[in-house]
């Protein structure tokens, strides 16, 4: 009889309502709310190719879309110029056999004016010739220092217009892609004449723009975080914030950099950053509010004092309401 009175009060106790075994806890929390950021990938740099010579396009060995290898990108015609590297090796050429002339004519005018003091010191000859001859000495050195110059300039010149053909070949970086061309074979270009844009999509960022909750929420989380790229999941980092504050719009731009996304690397993929955005109001459960006559209210747990809240918005399971005094993040509310 006292086995059966026993389970008869387990039965009872088990049938009770949650709410009078234990009431549920309730806190006061920082208002938040889930937002997607979506942005859109683009090559981490782009680069415009422009021509420093001017000549006739005869070669393009890339297209739209196609990888940058070894080869250059644009050959312009190097006819003229190799003509004026030519002429300037002769002239280099000749200068040097005029210098071997003239040192030859210094070194024997140098004896000769040697001999020449050593008869005038033994007043063997008049003192003008030993003048005629040490005039004649100096002459040749000077016309030798002279042509000395004249090799370095055309030496300097030669070298200028070999940097310069190099630059009628013009490369891209390798690995980068072709984004834009703007010239085909047989062009005039200019100095300057934009040729073809590439971008560098081996490494691919996202530009965003975040409102001061949404950036204050992102340097809460620890790098690398977790995206969605065209339904994959990768990792970002933020690569770099733009100082500069859009009056306008009252964003703050920033780039993130995307880590682990092994499809092809173009622009346009649609990246999504699921982001829980804590803002600086405040938020209780809505199970936890009293609402008496349109007057929504809530108690306190510790001190069964109830306080009317000013009710702002809402989500899911949350009501967002107004700054109060009484209620501060973590205060346990009870059930109503």
């Amino acid at each position: 009889m006292h086995l059966v009175f026993v389970q008869v009060l387990f039965l009872l106790f088990i049938s009770l309502p949650a709410g009078i075994l234990a009431q549920e806890a309730f806190t006061v929390e920082r208002a938040h709310r889930q937002v997607d950021l979506t942005g859109y990938t683009r090559a981490i740099t782009t680069v415009n190719l422009s021509s420093e010579v001017s000549g006739k396009i005869i070669e393009r060995n890339y297209d739209i879309g196609q990888i940058i290898g070894d080869d250059p990108f644009f050959v312009i015609d190097t006819t003229f110029i190799d003509f004026q590297i030519e002429s300037t090796r002769h002239r280099l050429k000749q200068l040097k056999i005029t210098m071997q002339m003239k040192r030859s004519r210094m070194n024997y005018l140098k004896k000769e004016f040697m001999r020449i003091r050593e008869l005038y010191q033994r007043n063997s000859t008049a003192g003008s010739k030993r003048d005629l001859a040490e005039e004649d000495f100096t002459q040749a050195e000077l016309e030798m220092n002279t042509t000395d110059v004249q090799i370095t300039q055309a030496q300097t010149s030669l070298a200028e217009l070999e940097e310069r053909r190099r630059r009628h070949r013009i490369f891209a970086p390798k690995g980068w892609r072709v984004t834009g061309v703007g010239v085909e074979i047989g062009e005039i270009v200019q100095v300057n004449t934009t040729l073809a844009s590439v971008g560098d999509y081996r490494n691919l960022v996202v530009p965003l723009a975040l409102s001061g909750d949404e950036f204050a929420t992102l340097k809460r989380l620890e790098e690398p975080f977790g995206a969605i790229l065209e339904g994959l999941p990768i990792k970002t980092t933020v690569r770099r914030v733009n100082p500069h504050f859009d009056e306008k719009t009252r964003k703050i731009n920033l780039e993130l950099e995307v880590h682990g996304y092994t499809e092809d690397h173009r622009g346009g993929l649609r990246l999504t950053l699921p982001l829980k955005v804590i803002s600086g109001r405040l938020q209780v459960p809505k199970a936890a509010v009293i609402n008496r006559y349109e007057n929504p209210k809530v108690k306190i747990k510790s001190t069964g004092e109830e306080i009317a809240v000013i009710v702002l918005g809402e989500s899911n399971e949350y009501l967002m309401i107004g700054d109060n005094r009484q209620l501060l993040p973590g205060v346990e509310l009870a059930s109503p």
